[in-house]
């Protein structure tokens, strides 16, 4: 069932809600939380195509909020609602014109569903630099932002970091777990001590900085960043005093596994699609603790990789041989050729 509403108001959205829901025979309760998605025309179907298979697994009322032209003279609030055919929550489209994109969350207050948690994502490229202290965040338990999607990823990773508070996390810290997961597997068995590694990524990639980051935090030592041809994260050497062990994935889905003394081991890494991650990080809404950690590393190496003016990585071998030789230092890539997810 879609409802269009020009001209509206949230008391009319609510009226409109209800009498779909008992049309439609459906309870009055059942949805575990409300997602608000802040995000434009342009990215608006990705968006709520991604929330609507999420809500398959976290049943919820879906707020899309789109503000328009907001140098007009006069406010208006127009909505679509959907509901029945999208999916077994409710999905609301706002679009805001005039001085009301500016009070966005004026219209969304009255539209939450009581008593359940808020998560609130940004999708595009347009992220606050403290998601926390954006009139959307602030109605959320748990916000979720993506460096990926932004013009200068490292950068917006880097003051996502800084204004860190407990509820953030992005998307390419999401988009690794199935790296960490594997990873941890690995350092769980017996092995040698570990005495510094590298992850092989193309240019700005956020999630690769973030897995790097994570692992000289938990491992106490330093990990490089180096370049490839991508697609995503192609591979993760640990070195080890007894080898190497090296997690290798050229080709975007299936890695392969080598341990000195053990035969090579084959496992799937597949690169998970957009609505994969959002249902991923609906099942947490405490703070993401070693996403603050990894984030924190990042910004800090960044930001003495900018005072010590370090070389870009990937330029030549030299270069690079000197870097790796500099103590607590380590490369950060500053090319804006495009990067695929991880």
């Amino acid at each position: 069932m879609n409802i269009d509403l020009t001209g509206t108001t949230t008391r009319a959205i609510q009226d409109a809600l209800t009498q779909a829901r008992h049309l439609m025979g459906g309870p009055a309760v059942g949805m575990v939380l409300t997602l608000i998605i802040v995000t434009d025309e342009s990215a608006q179907y990705d968006a709520v195509r991604a929330a609507t298979e999420a809500a398959r697994e976290h049943p919820c009322r879906v707020l899309t909020v789109i503000s328009r032209d907001a140098r007009g003279s006069s406010s208006r609030l127009d909505a679509e609602i959907r509901m029945g055919e999208t999916g077994p929550g409710e999905t609301v489209l706002l679009r805001m014109y005039g001085p009301l994109a500016e009070h966005a969350d004026s219209v969304v207050v009255p539209l939450l569903m009581p008593d359940t948690p808020v998560v609130t994502w940004w999708p595009g490229g347009k992220v606050p630099k403290a998601p926390a202290l954006d009139p959307l965040g602030r109605l959320a338990s748990r916000r979720v932002t993506d460096a990926y999607a932004a013009r200068d990823r490292l950068g917006t990773l880097a003051r996502l970091a800084e204004g860190y508070r407990p509820g953030d996390t992005d998307f390419s810290w999401t988009r690794i777990t199935t790296w960490r997961t594997l990873l941890a597997s690995i350092l769980d068995q017996d092995h040698d001590p570990v005495t510094g590694g590298s992850v092989s990524a193309e240019p700005d990639s956020p999630s690769a900085e973030l897995l790097a980051s994570w692992l000289s935090v938990r491992l106490g030592v330093d990990i490089l960043r180096e370049v490839s041809d991508g697609p995503g994260i192609t591979g993760v050497t640990l070195t080890t005093t007894g080898g190497d062990l090296v997690v290798s994935r050229p080709d975007g889905r299936v890695a392969t596994l080598a341990r000195p003394g053990q035969p090579d081991r084959r496992v799937s890494l597949l690169r998970r699609p957009m609505s994969d991650l959002l249902a991923e990080e609906l099942r947490r809404l405490d703070p993401d603790e070693p996403y603050q950690e990894a984030a924190e590393r990042f910004a800090k190496d960044l930001s003495a990789a900018a005072e010590t003016k370090t070389p870009p990585i990937g330029r030549t071998e030299e270069a690079a041989r000197a870097q790796s030789e500099r103590p607590g230092k380590r490369a950060t890539p500053r090319s804006t050729k495009k990067a695929d997810e991880a």
